[in-house]
C-alpha cells in the first residue's frame, strides 16, 4: 500500500481543537514535544529515515522538536537535523515554520527557545516530555525560559493519540497482518535441532522482507517458560511460542502465535482452545460506549472459571505508535499505570491488544495475543489468522 501520509499537507494533520482542549485541561499554553513517536504523530506520520534506528551522532544525539502554541497552529514549528532539508524540499513537513539547523540536543533546544520567545503573548506554562528530554537539553530549556512554568505533557499527548485516524488504522492493519504472516512463514521453516536464536533470526528476515522494522521477539520453546532468545535447541514435539513486535511506518504490530515441531496431541489442542475461549470472551464486550474495564472484567472472570486459573495470565492494553498506550485499562498488567480508561467508554478508532498466556508446568508456555480495533459494529481483528497450532508438517 502507499504511505497514507506521503502527501504535502496544507493544514495540521491532527485535531487541533482536541489538542487545544486537552492543553486547556492541563493548563498548558505551549507544547514542546521531543519524543520521536509524538513528533511523528504531530507531523502526520513523517519520521526522518536517517535516524529511524540510531539516535547517537558525533558527540550528541538526534533530537526532533515540535513546538505548538495553543489556539495557533499557524505558529507551529518543526526543528530537525540539517539533513532534513532534503525532506523539507519534498514537502513532507507540514508546519508553517521549519528549522533544519541542528545536529545535537543543545542547538535543537536553542532553536526551540528562540521560537517560544518570538511567540510572546501571555504564555506562562509549557508542556514538556520529561521522559524523552535529555538532561542537557532540559537544563538549557530551563535556563533559557526560566520565567515560564514547565509541566509534564505525556498524558496530554497520549490522549490526543488515543483514537486513531483511518490512515493510522490502515497502518495498524498492515502491521498486524504482516507480523502474523512472518510468524507463519517462520513456523513453516522450523526443524528439530534449530536453536531459539535460529528461529528469531528467521523471523527477523521474514519481517524485514515484509517491509517491517523488526523490534523484538519473545520466544519460548519446549517445557521452558523462559522467553529470551538463546542457544536452547528445539527437539521433536516441542511447542514454540513466538510473541513479536514488527514496526510498519511507525505503528506496532504486536501479536503472539503458537507452533509445534510435530503434531499437537489432544491435551495441547485443549490447552490452546482454553486460551482461545478466554480471548473470545474478552472480545465480546468490545464496542463503542462499553467501559474499558469491562474487557479486563470479562477476561479475568473467564480465567477464574478455568481449571488452569493458577497458571493463566490475562491482560489487555492500548497499542499504536507505542506498544502500551491509551486506552489504559488495568493497574495490574505487566506495565503498571493508573487505569484511567477503566471507567470510561471505549471509542471507535481505539486499538487494544488482548493477551492470554498459560504457563503449563509440563507442556510449556502457550499464548495468544491479538489486536482489536474498536468499530461502530463492535470490533475488527486484523491479523486474526494462524490461531491454531502451526507446524511445517501441518502447513501447505
Amino acid at each position: 500500500m502507499d504511505n497514507a501520509f506521503d502527501t504535502i499537507a496544507t493544514a495540521a494533520p491532527f485535531d487541533t481543537a482536541k489538542l487545544d482542549r486537552l492543553m486547556d485541561e492541563a493548563g498548558l499554553d505551549i507544547l514542546i514535544a521531543t519524543s520521536r513517536h509524538n513528533v511523528q504523530y504531530l507531523l502526520g506520520g513523517y519520521r526522518f529515515f536517517f535516524f529511524d534506528v540510531m539516535e547517537a551522532i558525533g558527540t550528541s544525539r538526534y533530537l526532533p522538536v515540535f513546538v505548538y502554541q495553543k489556539g495557533h497552529p499557524e505558529n507551529s514549528i518543526y526543528i530537525g537535523n540539517r539533513m532534513e532539508k532534503f525532506e523539507h524540499e519534498l514537502g513532507r513537513i507540514w508546519t508553517p515554520l521549519v528549522e533544519t539547523g541542528s545536529w545535537g540536543t543543545i542547538d535543537a533546544m536553542a532553536l526551540a527557545i528562540d521560537h517560544v520567545r518570538k511567540l510572546g503573548g501571555t504564555a506562562k506554562r509549557v508542556g514538556i516530555e520529561a521522559g524523552f528530554l535529555p538532561a542537557d537539553a532540559r537544563d538549557h530549556l530551563l535556563a533559557g525560559l526560566g520565567n515560564l512554568e514547565f509541566r509534564e505533557a505525556h498524558f496530554t499527548l497520549e490522549r490526543l493519540r488515543a483514537v486513531k485516524s483511518p490512515a493510522e488504522l490502515d497502518l495498524i492493519r498492515e502491521a498486524s497482518v504482516r507480523v502474523v504472516d512472518a510468524m507463519m512463514a517462520t513456523f513453516k521453516a522450523c526443524d528439530p535441532g534449530m536453536s531459539k536464536n535460529d528461529v528469531v533470526a528467521r523471523l527477523r528476515r521474514e519481517e524485514q522482507e515484509r517491509d517491517l522494522v523488526f523490534e523484538y521477539c519473545l520466544i519460548a520453546g519446549g517445557k521452558s517458560h523462559n522467553r529470551a532468545p538463546s542457544n536452547q535447541r528445539l527437539e521433536e514435539g516441542d511447542v514454540i511460542s513466538i510473541d513479536s513486535g514488527g514496526n510498519y511506518r511507525g505503528y506496532i504490530g504486536d501479536l503472539s502465535r503458537m507452533g509445534i515441531l510435530g503434531e499437537p496431541d489432544a491435551e495441547l489442542r485443549e490447552l490452546l482452545q482454553e486460551i482461545e475461549d478466554i480471548q473470545q470472551v474478552s472480545r465480546r464486550v468490545i464496542r463503542p460506549g462499553a467501559m474499558g474495564g469491562d474487557i479486563i472484567t470479562a477476561g479475568e472472570a473467564a480465567v477464574k472459571s478455568s481449571p488452569h486459573r493458577a497458571v493463566l495470565d490475562f491482560t489487555a492494553h492500548g497499542i499504536g505508535l507505542v506498544s502500551h498506550e491509551a486506552p489504559r485499562l488495568t493497574a495490574t498488567g505487566p506495565v503498571p499505570y493508573v487505569p484511567y480508561d477503566a471507567g470510561r467508554p471505549l471509542e471507535r478508532g481505539m486499538v487494544i491488544s488482548i493477551e492470554t498466556a498459560l504457563l503449563h508446568p509440563a507442556r510449556g508456555y502457550i499464548k495468544l495475543e491479538d489486536t482489536l480495533i474498536v468499530t461502530e459494529a463492535g470490533w475488527e481483528a486484523p491479523g486474526d489468522h494462524g490461531r491454531e497450532w502451526n507446524s511445517s508438517r501441518l502447513m501447505t
